[in-house]
């Protein structure tokens, strides 16, 4: 059994490497994006949108059909047994860019950057080492986000950070990426497929989601700062695994980053896909699992 298990890893890992589209470490969907709260899916730009907008194409196309056809030869109609999900940039994303939102609560407190200027500041601050600790989100994440703040916009007023900071647990901050995300959610725990948040995200993000009245969609939340482990290492995927009482194997991760959230999962022995890449929408999610919306 040990050794089925490997192979159905290796060849999961080998199939979603080589038939992926538009395959690029460097892409929109690469490892560049620098973090949840910099660039996502705007409103009018989400993964939903996108996917109405794409030529339609069948599983057949590059092999996909044949790699879904193998799964279900193991596992039966439905391939996999859990769902995975990143929240920024893939469940959820940012009402408003960063930069814009930094300025206007800043005018008051006398940040006169411009967005421009905020958001090169942010790029650079965010790509130095943390040196406090190995992790970035540590509890609340409030040293590492004073840091970041403080060095976008060069003001270190406390008031001026607490209210940026607290501004991110609202759901005037966040909407969901995809509208059908509900729905979709529900017929896949009917169908007897968990559900799981897998994230890099401070404490704040059980906030976020029950503002977005949808913390209850999920069976359990593998948060980086309460795992003390920071996608891409594989032990926040095995923690979301353990949580939902299910194999690697048996689970799928959807996520927008290919550094974090595909390699990251493949190395924990989870299947994985690219979110703006080999899916676009929770309902395409549910299909390729063999769940139909």
């Amino acid at each position: 059994m040990a050794l089925m298990a490997t192979t159905r890893t290796k060849l999961s890992r080998f199939l979603t490497r080589t038939l992926t589209p538009g395959s690029s470490a460097f892409n929109f969907n690469g490892s560049m994006r620098p973090d949840p709260f910099y660039c996502c899916f705007s409103s009018s730009s989400s993964a939903a949108a996108v996917a109405s907008q794409r030529e339609p194409m069948g599983l057949e196309v590059l092999g996909i059909k044949d790699y879904v056809d193998y799964r279900r030869s193991l596992y039966g109609e439905i391939t996999h047994k859990a769902l995975l999900v990143d929240a920024a940039g893939t469940l959820l994303a940012p009402s408003q860019p960063m930069a814009q939102i930094y300025r206007e609560i800043g005018e008051k407190y006398g940040v006169e950057y411009s967005e421009a200027e905020i958001l090169n500041r942010y790029r650079r601050a965010y790509a130095q080492p943390w040196g406090r600790s190995r992790l970035r989100y540590v509890n609340d994440g409030r040293p590492f986000w004073q840091y970041i703040v403080s060095s976008s916009t060069g003001c270190s007023d406390s008031q001026y950070f607490e209210e940026v900071y607290n501004y991110y647990t609202t759901d005037k901050a966040w909407h969901l990426c995809d509208p059908e995300a509900e729905k979709v959610f529900k017929a896949l725990r009917k169908a007897g497929v968990k559900v799981a948040v897998v994230s890099n995200f401070d404490t704040r993000l059980r906030h976020v989601l029950r503002a977005l009245n949808c913390d209850h969609w999920f069976d359990a939340m593998a948060v980086s700062a309460e795992v003390e482990a920071e996608k891409p290492n594989p032990t926040i995927f095995l923690k979301a695994c353990e949580l939902l009482g299910i194999k690697p194997e048996d689970a799928v991760h959807v996520g927008d980053d290919r550094r974090n959230d595909v390699w990251g999962a493949r190395d924990a022995g989870c299947d994985a896909w690219l979110w703006g890449s080999d899916v676009y929408s929770f309902k395409e999610v549910a299909q390729r699992i063999g769940v139909q919306v």
